[in-house]
């Protein structure tokens, strides 16, 4: 069967079946957390902000919100290390912040496996091979998460994604679901040594051909 049978077909009845199921067993997991989140962090509980999906189509991507909501203190601006809390740090480390995304993939925005969704501001500094990473809906995870999430480089994570969309398939997808449970339980792969999260994409020097 070839990916785009594959693709239609099979990934997106699966994708639904499992966030719907997801859904319901982690509900009271999300009242939970939105309520520390309220006590902890205050409003709003979720973060949504637009992101390029299948190709290159915006949605809004929902989160559980984990830094602070100032960006600015005494006219200098404050950067991740200095929004993230200890809190947002347990939230992010467990991937629990990710958990609303299943809502996404319900609507059809996203998938459980794919390239994670990246920003707008991204799609100009693509070559024209990184940018058929939007060949099929980005995931809540993927194979670039699972081989070093934010402790390799760019370059190296747009390979990943390319090596998924060419190769995609159901014994693959079940294969990166499986490491990032494993990975998650054993909180792997989260930040690099540097910054809290990964460093902003500023492009290519020498555009692939």
């Amino acid at each position: 069967m070839s990916n785009s049978n594959y693709y239609f077909f099979f990934k997106y009845a699966l994708d639904f079946s499992f966030a719907f199921f997801l859904l319901i067993i982690l509900s009271p997991l999300m009242i939970l957390i939105a309520v520390l989140i309220k006590l902890k962090l205050g409003s709003p509980i979720f973060f949504i902000q637009e992101r390029p999906g299948l190709n290159q189509k915006l949605f809004k991507l929902i989160k559980f919100r984990s830094m602070n909501v100032t960006s600015h203190l005494n006219d200098g601006a404050l950067g991740d290390k200095d929004r993230l809390t200890k809190f947002g740090c347990f939230l992010r480390s467990s991937s629990i912040d990710e958990i609303p995304s299943l809502v996404n993939v319900l609507m059809g925005h996203m998938s459980l496996v794919g390239p994670r969704p990246l920003l707008p501001e991204y799609l100009q500094l693509y070559s024209k091979e990184q940018a058929k990473r939007h060949k099929v809906r980005p995931g809540i995870t993927g194979w670039a998460q699972v081989n070093g999430r934010n402790s390799i480089s760019w370059n190296d994570k747009f390979d990943l994604d390319l090596w998924y969309v060419n190769n995609q398939s159901l014994f693959i997808d079940f294969k990166i679901l499986f490491i990032t449970i494993k990975q998650v339980l054993k909180r792997e792969g989260i930040n690099n040594n540097a910054d809290l999260t990964m460093e902003k994409f500023k492009g290519n020097k020498v555009e692939k051909s």
